[in-house]
């Protein structure tokens, strides 16, 4: 169950999945830009696509916002990227 609060190692976790988040999108907003993904492997993509996506499953099966929250933004930078990989190669 999500608590309605949010007590300080929620806080904390909140914290580091920004961070962590946040260190992809200079490589999703680059892919963007240049339209150029020739350098980023296919498979690191699809298998970090698949973690952050059991991540966040596990997060909802805890109840864990921080979890839910950091994880769920990084699938989506991370299947961006991957579409752009898959459409420009």
């Amino acid at each position: 169950m999500i608590e309605p609060y949010m007590d300080t190692v929620t806080v904390l976790g909140l914290l580091a999945g920004t961070f962590t988040t946040l260190s992809f999108a200079p490589q999703a907003i680059k892919a963007w830009r240049s339209r150029s993904t020739a350098d980023l492997s296919f498979a690191m993509l699809l298998l970090l696509l698949a973690g952050v996506l059991l991540w966040f499953v596990y997060g909802v099966a805890r109840g864990d916002i921080a979890i839910i929250v950091a994880n769920g933004a990084t699938a989506v930078l991370v299947a961006f990227t991957l579409a752009l990989k898959a459409q420009n190669g």
